[in-house]
């Protein structure tokens, strides 16, 4: 059963897309460490990311099964990717650690 949603749902959780995003932008601007800066971002992301698939997409009305198919299916792939990503990361690590 389909509930109707306002407007108003959709702007409030567009201000809290909003905030979030600026609060990643001022991020930079703050002298956390690497590892905590990388924690928040993350929080945000993945907090982004709910509200999208959840309200935008229309995921929240779907059952659990088709949800925790879609959230495995797009954290394996993350992985997979961070994974082929991270010897490039090595790489750049070291070219700026002993230039030519």
């Amino acid at each position: 059963m389909e509930e109707t949603v306002s407007y108003r749902v959709y702007w409030m959780i567009w201000v809290v897309l909003l905030v979030l995003t600026l609060i990643m932008i001022g991020i930079e601007s703050l002298s956390l460490s690497t590892g905590m800066g990388i924690l928040v971002l993350s929080t945000a992301m993945m907090i982004k990311a709910t509200l999208i698939a959840g309200w935008f997409m229309h995921l929240k009305y779907e059952t659990r099964f088709i949800m925790l198919t879609l959230v495995l299916a797009t954290l394996l792939t993350t992985a997979f990717l961070v994974f082929l990503l991270i010897p490039d990361g090595i790489a750049a690590h070291r070219m700026m650690e002993y230039p030519r």
